[in-house]
């Protein structure tokens, strides 16, 4: 029996891997993307300001993401992530000065939270044990008030994986959704590897997947921005389009929605997508001399500071703000923002206080992330939708991760396995 044809619309992580899971059990695949290009938020793209391709945004994947690595597996690109040696983050205090390292061991179980060397400086085995109250997150629960919104642990440990992860500060975060992290990618050194894209996430995520899918078939469409979708006896008969002819969709045929909440409520109200969001501020900085950053890492934590992490990526230095809304000092104007966060940028990475940039750029990703509050991650949508060939993707849908990559791409395969 012919198993139908699966019709995408999305061509974000979410939209890719539904895709690439669906072509792997043998379904036809049309992939169906409003822009003229694939990848969502997640995508690499040439800045004239720069001179240079960069990435829109900072992701940090780690190398327990299990989902990301099936993805990766599918499209024939397995080594296109390069994993760090060691689960090993350094970290910096603007106002002190001070820097530490968390090295988290190898093994199921976390002795290195009992070793001072390998835990945030001046944090004691009280306080992390402390901190591992999250491991009993229910519901309801934000990550303060399970863990408390001061002390050091907090500051030095749980609210940079809170804004990072959850993209929310420590009394507003779902703890449950950080627990969710720190049992799949935190509970073992070798799961919570850092794992880097050296030519950016286009050619690392997006790139090899579009390849993969045309070889093996799949039918990919730029310029078709979903209107609405037409409906008989409980299922989806029709896909419209602003431009462009409608689609019809067959009785063996399945359609999955992988857009951005916003567009899913106008497409879908009933799926009631989550309205409110959080944003990411990003900014790169081109050096005059990347020779400085020789010797530096590739991945470094700040604390008492606007800048959150910074990604060294050839001579690019990317600093992430997630969050942007609930810090001091993000929205000041661009001039003095870009002051502000580059001398935040040679401290943290020891250059000398004369280093220059050539040129700059600040990227504002206002709807980021669905606001990853207890109430909202309660009211997720489920995948399954009330028509019976229906389904959705995306990182707001309730997968259980927080809205990360790892949550995009799981979405995306656990769809096409509802829609199979």
């Amino acid at each position: 029996m012919e198993k139908g044809r699966t019709h995408i619309v999305g061509a974000g992580l979410a939209g890719l891997s539904a895709a690439l899971t669906s072509v792997e059990g043998g379904r036809a695949v049309t992939l169906y993307e409003g822009a003229q290009h694939a990848g969502g938020r997640c995508r690499s793209y040439f800045d004239s300001r720069l001179g240079c391709t960069i990435d829109n945004g900072n992701h940090l994947v780690l190398s327990g993401n299990r989902s990301v690595a099936r993805y990766l597996k599918r499209a024939g690109a397995e080594d296109a992530l390069e994993k760090a040696p060691e689960a090993r983050f350094p970290f910096y205090d603007v106002e002190s000065g001070e820097r530490w390292e968390v090295v988290m061991n190898d093994g199921p179980v976390p002795t290195w939270i009992f070793d001072r060397n390998k835990r945030p400086k001046g944090v004691s085995l009280a306080e992390m044990l402390r901190a591992g109250r999250l491991l009993l997150a229910g519901d309801r629960h934000t990550v303060a008030e399970l863990c408390g919104e001061e002390g050091l642990a907090t500051e030095r440990f749980l609210e940079p994986m809170a804004v990072a992860v959850v993209n929310l500060p420590p009394r507003l975060a779902s703890a449950k959704l950080l627990r969710a992290t720190a049992l799949e990618a935190w509970r073992d050194g070798r799961l919570a590897r850092p794992m880097f894209a050296p030519q950016g996430l286009g050619a690392a995520l997006i790139e090899p997947a579009l390849a993969a899918l045309k070889e093996k078939g799949g039918d990919i469409q730029y310029g078709r921005l979903l209107s609405r979708l037409e409906q008989e006896d409980g299922r989806v008969t029709a896909l419209h389009f602003v431009r462009g002819d409608a689609i019809k969709v067959g009785r063996e045929d399945r359609v999955v929605l992988a857009l951005p909440p916003h567009r899913l409520a106008d497409i879908l109200p009933d799926a009631q997508a989550p309205s409110e969001s959080a944003s990411i501020l990003n900014a790169h900085f081109r050096l005059a001399d990347p020779s400085a950053l020789a010797g530096k890492p590739k991945l470094l934590g700040l604390t008492r500071s606007l800048t959150q992490w910074i990604f060294l990526k050839g001579d690019i230095v990317s600093l992430t703000v997630s969050a942007a809304e609930y810090i001091e000092g993000s929205t000041e104007k661009e001039k003095a923002l870009l002051t502000r966060l580059w001398r935040e940028s040679v401290a943290a990475l020891g250059l000398p206080e004369n280093t220059s940039y050539e040129a700059a750029r600040l990227v504002r990703e206002k709807r980021a992330t669905f606001l990853q509050t207890p109430d909202n991650a309660a009211r997720r949508p489920s995948q399954r939708t009330k028509l019976s060939n229906l389904f959705l993707a995306g990182d707001f849908v309730d997968t259980g991760l927080p809205a990360t990559i790892e949550g995009a791409v799981r979405s995306g395969e656990r769809a096409a396995q509802l829609a199979a």
